[in-house]
């Protein structure tokens, strides 16, 4: 783009800090952010059968993530991201039983390594801020699933592996060192990821488990 084009699309006397990092067709950053995340459960044929266990639900627990940024501009209002990084989570299963009517809760704690990618669209800029929507995947691998201290709190196997979609909406803030863009962002898994035990009632009563997250980010690019 010709440097007449960026002073167009970059137009006005209020997007000087803007204007600066236009220029750049590359940046990077870290990512600090908090979560909440659970289970979205799907009951089996075996649940409406049984006569030990009477409801199964998911408690959703917060957490922090904590990601690097690379972000490569794919014109004026498009960039590729990848912010690989960890996140922290604790989720619970719920399950009240039917003789006793006790409720017992079982802890999954997790470490995450994740790697998302996502495109991110970006309206035109006003007063050095401009609007922003993201989509993509996300890659995790619970780097805590084979913790004996995790195996003590709970019954119900989750596969380490997931694959989850993300959408969000933010704000990018341009200052004279640095980009601050505060962002919500909604993840979803696409897949099972119950590893099913025919020895366990707690098990059997579900079809399968998604996991999804909500995630309030606030990123730092420069």
């Amino acid at each position: 783009m010709s440097n007449e084009g960026v002073a167009q699309f970059g137009r006005g006397t209020d997007n000087y800090n803007f204007r600066d990092f236009q220029k750049k067709s590359y940046y990077f950053g870290m990512t600090l952010g908090l979560n909440s995340s659970g289970y979205r459960l799907n009951q089996s044929s075996f649940f409406i059968n049984n006569d030990s266990i009477n409801i199964s639900e998911a408690e959703s627990g917060g957490g922090f993530v904590l990601n690097g940024i690379i972000n490569l501009k794919l014109g004026d209002y498009f960039d590729f991201r990848a912010l690989p990084g960890f996140a922290f989570s604790n989720r619970s299963f719920q399950f009240t039983y039917k003789e006793s009517e006790s409720v017992k809760t079982r802890s999954v704690e997790s470490v995450f390594f994740e790697v998302p990618f996502l495109i991110r669209f970006k309206s035109a800029p006003y007063k050095d801020k401009r609007a922003f929507m993201v989509a993509g995947m996300k890659y995790s691998y619970d780097v805590q699933s084979n913790s004996k201290t995790r195996d003590a709190k709970t019954l119900i196997k989750i596969s380490p592996h997931d694959f989850q979609m993300e959408v969000g909406v933010g704000m990018q803030f341009f200052y004279p060192y640095f980009i601050f863009s505060p962002e919500i962002k909604y993840s979803r898994g696409v897949g099972n990821i119950l590893i099913y035990d025919d020895q366990l009632n707690e098990s059997k009563v579900l079809e399968n488990v998604v996991s999804q997250v909500i995630t309030l980010s606030f990123h730092f690019e420069g």
